[in-house]
């Protein structure tokens, strides 16, 4: 897309694919670390690309964002293709229907993101961040993600992000983790969210620990959520988690008014997203309740939260920033930010029936230890296929998973 563009001198869909080409390598870095791009797209030439380092591959994914943006900066009359039409049917720009300023400022929120990834680094700059993030999202209209929209024949059951597979999550329930952030188990306080994002009779289960409670049989708990109802979306990056970004960056730049500030708005932003009401059509129906104004001043005068930007904490942060990031993979960077420490994520549990290999043997001195997944395994097809790059990274060691990705280390 972006060499057709360039081709024809339509500078707009040259920053939408810069920019979604760094969302994309964003998402494979980060899960999988070092990946294949600069001699990615060789095909025949190439069955056997080298794997760029992540150090690089971030270094990529900001020059594509910075270039991206200088795209979208130009003006209407640089660009020959309509950026969005609706006659004689929809095409184009389906995120952002064609308003350049939100395709900017999704760059900046996307750049915000990956170099606050880097807090383990000597380089991380907080103040470099909230200047980002002051270019970024301003509201809750602002946010990317996926809409889903009604099936049109012959399609069926694709109004989810789970399309099709939506049905069998119907006997599936949440971690207890989760759900005691909500029900008051946690800090004392039942979150308004509960009853939306789950349902309000939701305990939770720990099937990874062995025994216990496990999931329910009945169609309630997730697939009953605002997350699993038709019509939905899929949050790519959204404002309120940029309001956690900010919330935190100022913390570590001791700028603690801006970050009770940011803290209190992203609570604030989640909560009027998914509080809106509305109905699903599943079997049974379900109906979603409201969360007005009232109840979030309440929540926020609670003590499920601090009450100052003195009482603030990174504890505090992440705890909320879990919440209004469920089921988005950006979680699992935080927690490996953070070395899944219980200090910060309380309920935080380790599973039973680990891999031996992650398994730290006791010592005279020290209890075992568990080390937690902090990447993925690399494809099948690139196992068999490209066996040289895949030995030279270590990738073939029992251990691999737990090995850190270049910004999860000093």
């Amino acid at each position: 897309m972006i060499a057709a563009a360039e081709a024809e001198g339509s500078v707009y869909y040259v920053g939408a694919g810069k920019i979604m080409m760094a969302l994309i390598l964003s998402h494979a870095t980060d899960i999988f670390g070092d990946i294949p791009y600069s001699e990615a797209f060789l095909g025949a030439r190439n069955y056997t690309p080298k794997y760029d380092s992540q150090e690089e591959i971030y270094a990529t994914i900001n020059r594509l964002l910075d270039e991206g943006i200088v795209e979208m900066s130009k003006p209407a009359s640089a660009n020959f293709r309509p950026l969005y039409v609706t006659s004689p049917s929809i095409s184009g720009d389906i995120l952002y229907r064609g308003d350049v300023t939100k395709w900017i400022k999704l760059a900046y929120s996307l750049k915000a993101r990956q170099n606050h990834h880097l807090t383990k680094k000597a380089s991380y700059d907080p103040n470099a961040i909230l200047a980002l993030v002051d270019q970024g999202f301003k509201a809750t209209a602002d946010d990317a993600q996926l809409q889903f929209q009604v099936a049109v024949a012959p399609l069926v059951s694709t109004t989810n992000i789970f399309g099709t597979t939506r049905n069998n999550f119907a006997t599936s329930t949440f971690s207890a983790n989760f759900i005691k952030y909500l029900d008051g188990r946690t800090f004392g306080v039942v979150d308004p969210r509960l009853p939306i994002m789950a349902t309000a009779t939701s305990t939770g289960a720990d099937p990874g620990l062995g025994g216990g409670p496990q999931p329910t049989t009945v169609q309630t708990d997730f697939y009953a959520s605002w997350y699993a109802r038709e019509l939905g979306y899929f949050e790519l990056i959204t404002y309120h988690e940029l309001k956690f970004i900010e919330a935190e960056a100022a913390f570590r730049g001791n700028n603690r008014a801006r970050a009770f500030t940011a803290f209190q708005e992203g609570i604030r932003a989640h909560m009027r997203k998914i509080g809106v009401g509305g109905t699903s059509t599943s079997t049974p129906p379900l109906t979603y309740p409201t969360i007005t104004e009232a109840q979030i001043t309440a929540y926020l005068a609670s003590s499920a939260v601090p009450q100052s930007a003195a009482d603030l904490t990174l504890k505090s942060i992440m705890e909320q920033k879990y919440i209004a990031m469920f089921l988005n993979p950006e979680s699992w960077s935080d927690l490996r930010r953070f070395d899944f420490s219980p200090a910060i994520y309380v309920n935080f549990r380790v599973p039973s029936g680990v891999n031996t290999a992650l398994v730290t043997a006791a010592t005279p001195t020290t209890p075992a230890s568990i080390r937690f997944p902090r990447r993925l395994l690399p494809g099948a097809t690139e196992v068999l296929y490209n066996p040289n790059e895949i030995a030279r990274m270590g990738a073939n060691a029992p251990d691999y998973i737990a090995m850190p990705v270049w910004w999860d280390q000093p």
